[in-house]
């Protein structure tokens, strides 16, 4: 069974789970923000229709939620907590039991605040609300990788990141596209690395 997710909860509460850089974008458009060399400061949590299907996933979207509302203490923390883990709230796509929320949860108190938690890089930033539907937002990404002289693995995977937050299956015709360039081109750069973690990114659409 599929769930919506609850964000409501969140919203109500103004529990805080995006947050804008603050690093300077390289230019600023209608529809969002470009960082030519990316940026590690874009927390945008629940954005894409892939919920959390893993406990170091769920370790890394609570300890973000802990870092970016300081001001909660540990037993509205807790409650959220809660929220984030019943199934039928639509942000997970298993069942946790107390026992291991509670380890999860002493380890996210434990963390030191004062470092940022490690975050995936974000070249394109879409406004949540500039409406561009995913077949104009994939246009966008195709334009920007498009400059691209050279393939490489860090410009592939920002565009397999984009790709999935978008809840659109990862292709190797779909990166061609990007890139404009062949499909050699994306089976030669890409390595076995990546070729995992698109596997791993094509799986969580298809548990949507």
């Amino acid at each position: 069974m599929s769930y919506n997710r609850n964000t409501e909860y969140l919203n109500d509460r103004r529990i805080i789970y995006r947050t804008i850089p603050k690093d300077k974008a390289t230019k600023v458009y209608d529809w969002g923000l470009y960082y030519e060399n990316g940026t590690y400061q874009c927390y945008d949590l629940f954005r894409s229709k892939a919920k959390i299907n893993t406990y170091k996933s769920l370790k890394w979207h609570l300890l973000v939620l802990w870092y970016l509302n300081p001001e909660l203490n540990p037993d509205k923390f807790k409650q959220l907590s809660y929220v984030i883990t019943t199934k039928e709230n639509g942000f997970t796509t298993f069942n946790i039991s107390d026992n291991a929320l509670e380890k999860i949860l002493h380890d996210v108190y434990m963390s030191d605040l004062e470092e940022p938690p490690t975050n995936r890089l974000r070249k394109i930033i879409f406004n949540p609300m500039c409406g561009l539907t995913p077949k104009e937002k994939l246009k966008i990404v195709g334009e920007l990788s498009g400059k691209v002289k050279k393939v490489q693995q860090d410009d592939l995977y920002q565009s397999m990141l984009d790709v999935n937050d978008m809840g659109i299956r990862i292709t190797i015709s779909n990166l061609a596209k990007l890139f404009k360039c062949s499909s050699r081109t994306i089976h030669r750069n890409m390595g076995e690395e990546l070729k995992r973690e698109k596997e791993l990114l094509n799986k969580e659409i298809e548990k949507i």
